[in-house]
């Protein structure tokens, strides 16, 4: 039997106590690291040769689940990302954090006031997925997520329905397979990917954590090994591309959100601990802070999401 792998993290990197942080964002290009408070409709982003200090926070009118770079946007959009927001997805003001809807799936009052988007990710053609869930804060998520593929062309596909709440998203090394996130499920799910089309099927069991813990959000490695985050679960797992746990990085607080490398170094967002947080003492309230710690290996790059023009 081979060994697990492990690494302990006993203190924040960014020590702000947010309520829900996800989204975790390492834009090379500015050697910046970026992530949201969904709950507190707040995008942060920081320097990281500055570090700490550095951290700037904007307030947008909505939820932002997840971020990503626009690698063809016109000059209007220069200082713009795409995200998926509240109601659908947009692009957003990285100055002022404005959120300009570009497609939005519902009309519907009542889907509108109770779904909002989650987690996402960006293929390499530049399509960008996200998922969407009944929003907790208006009730208790059902299997009324769906899972969407927003085209360069601004059009929205339907990829997956029935889902509880849709979170990491991610391909394998050979970019012929597509891993998805069903938190409550405990699993992670595979599709056969058609990298041409955007089109997925098979879907299939990858990942069963088998515990009363939810994965949430992932990152995956140069040897497609996936870093899950385990809500409830004070840890992220290195789940191999056999679907084995390799390794384990140990937190000092329960619900773990999201990681994203940055060079070697996972960052890694979590969110405020809603049984236990309110009776510890402020000190140690270390839900809804940032960590991040050395794995000695690299990530895959994260995609852009291209427009036509």
């Amino acid at each position: 039997m081979s060994s697990i792998q492990k690494w302990t993290v006993s203190e924040p990197y960014l020590n702000i106590s947010g309520t829900l942080l996800e989204g975790p964002f390492y834009d090379k290009s500015r050697n910046e690291f970026r992530f949201v408070d969904i709950w507190e409709q707040k995008l942060y982003a920081l320097d990281l040769v500055k570090g700490p200090a550095s951290l700037k926070c904007l307030d947008t009118s909505e939820s932002i689940g997840v971020t990503a770079n626009i690698a063809n946007g016109s000059e209007s959009q220069k200082d713009h990302i795409v995200a998926a927001a509240k109601y659908g997805f947009a692009f957003v003001d990285r100055n002022t954090g404005e959120i300009s809807y570009v497609a939005r799936p519902w009309s519907e009052q009542d889907k509108l006031h109770k779904m909002r988007f989650n987690d996402g990710a960006v293929d390499s053609k530049g399509r960008l997925w996200a998922g969407a869930m009944n929003d907790p804060r208006v009730e208790t998520p059902i299997n009324e997520g769906v899972l969407f593929r927003l085209d360069s062309d601004l059009k929205l596909n339907r990829m997956v329905e029935q889902l509880t709440i849709p979170n990491g998203i991610g391909w394998n090394l050979a970019n012929d397979t597509m891993y998805l996130t069903d938190s409550p499920t405990g699993k992670i799910f595979a599709f056969d990917f058609d990298e041409e089309t955007g089109n997925i099927s098979n879907r299939r069991v990858h990942f069963d954590l088998g515990e009363p813990k939810e994965p949430d959000g992932f990152a995956i490695d140069v040897e497609g090994c996936i870093w899950s985050a385990i809500y409830g679960g004070g840890k992220v797992i290195r789940i191999s591309p056999q679907g084995k746990v390799v390794g384990e990085i140990l937190l000092p607080t329960r619900n773990i959100t999201c990681p994203v490398f940055v060079g070697t170094e996972l960052f890694i967002t979590t969110a405020k601990d809603d049984t236990n947080d309110n009776q510890l003492p402020e000190s140690i309230r270390y839900g809804g802070n940032v960590y991040k710690v050395d794995v000695g290996i690299q990530g895959l790059p994260k995609y852009e999401f291209r427009v036509d023009h």
